[in-house]
């Protein structure tokens, strides 16, 4: 295992979606604290369990992290990251979009609901924001 320093830029998993960070420390053996600062990948709507499905008794809808909210990851979902930092808001706008776009070309009802979910944290993440 990689060990990580305070202040370095890291990529971590969580919550199926993925993202830049800033490594703040390791919490115990097996958890570490990081600060999002950046949106790579959004996160995936619905059941984990039962993924592509909606006959679940819950279709989660899963936000992305905010802009240096602060989150607990296991020490494998993180990584090294070189590169530049996108903006945060950006980085959102285009893990959004890119989200989507993936979305609609499965053309399913578990995408189209997930697609739903997704437009409707859209309103949300960018509201009062011009071009959207």
């Amino acid at each position: 295992m990689k060990t990580f320093q305070s202040g370095d830029i890291v990529a971590v998993r969580s919550k199926t979606g993925e993202y830049v960070a800033k490594f703040l420390s390791y919490r115990n053996e097996k958890y570490a604290v990081v600060e999002i600062l950046a949106v790579l990948k959004h996160p995936t709507q619905g059941d984990l369990h039962f993924p592509n499905r909606v006959d679940v008794p819950l279709f989660h809808q899963r936000r992305a992290h905010a802009f240096r909210e602060k989150v607990v990851v296991n020490h494998h979902a993180i990584t090294s990251f070189d590169g530049e930092i996108p903006d945060y808001e950006s980085s959102l706008k285009k893990a959004v979009e890119d989200k989507i776009a993936a979305l609609e070309v499965k053309g399913n009802e578990w995408a189209q609901k997930s697609i739903a979910l997704i437009k409707d944290l859209e309103k949300d993440y960018f509201q009062g924001k011009k071009g959207m």
